[in-house]
């Protein structure tokens, strides 16, 4: 199969998942155009352990896209992004909210940087910062992360980010995780997230502060 039928039909994979989140589907070129960078500069800059674009669509896209209904705030900070994932599916879908992407490694940074000026997205932040060391001048709604750490390191680094209404939001794998009884934390509810094409669900625990 040559390269453009193989992305071709990517592309309509990532559509019908996005069909069955019931999603705007008028969104999947940029989003494609996002994975396409993403993997372009993968190969020199070992952004991401997944390379093939087919699985891009599955495990980045599908994956962040699965969870877009319960990031209702306007402010939201995405946390050891990494390549920006959740955090430039959040701002692509959703050019209202204003989303920072903060990682500590430089040349994801600068990946993220270049993903902002191609892609055009103004509603999107690129912080290079270790984040205990980032304190913004105004806090955010939502303070999320994907696979960052687990859950109790996740809030001890966060806590600082969020107002005091603010939902912390981390995208988990299957296994259940629990927190520790010291932190200023409650556990508000913990969905299963079904994702199109993978099989076994996810998990997304939200959070705030007591």
């Amino acid at each position: 199969m040559n390269e453009a039928n193989y992305t071709k039909l990517q592309t309509n994979k990532l559509i019908s998942g996005m069909k069955t989140l019931e999603l705007d589907v008028g969104k999947a070129p940029i989003i494609m155009a996002y994975l396409g960078l993403l993997q372009k500069w993968n190969k020199a800059y070992n952004l991401t352990a997944i390379d093939q674009l087919e699985q891009m669509v599955t495990h980045h896209a599908l994956d962040a896209l699965a969870v877009l209904k319960y990031f209702t705030g306007q402010r939201i900070i995405d946390v050891g992004t990494g390549g920006g994932i959740p955090g430039f599916l959040i701002a692509i879908m959703c050019p209202d909210k204003h989303v920072v992407l903060l990682d500590a490694v430089g040349k994801k940074a600068r990946f993220m940087r270049q993903v902002k000026r191609e892609l055009k997205l103004e509603n999107t932040e690129v912080v290079h910062s270790r984040v205990e060391n980032y304190f913004p001048e105004e806090k955010f709604d939502v303070v999320t992360s994907r696979a960052f750490s687990e859950l109790s390191l996740f809030l001890q680094l966060t806590e600082h980010l969020g107002h005091d209404q603010c939902q912390y939001l981390a995208m988990k794998g299957p296994k259940t995780e629990t927190i520790g009884d010291d932190l200023a934390f409650k556990q508000m509810a913990c969905w299963e997230i079904n994702v199109p094409y993978l099989v076994g669900a996810r998990k997304l625990y939200q959070f705030k502060k007591v």
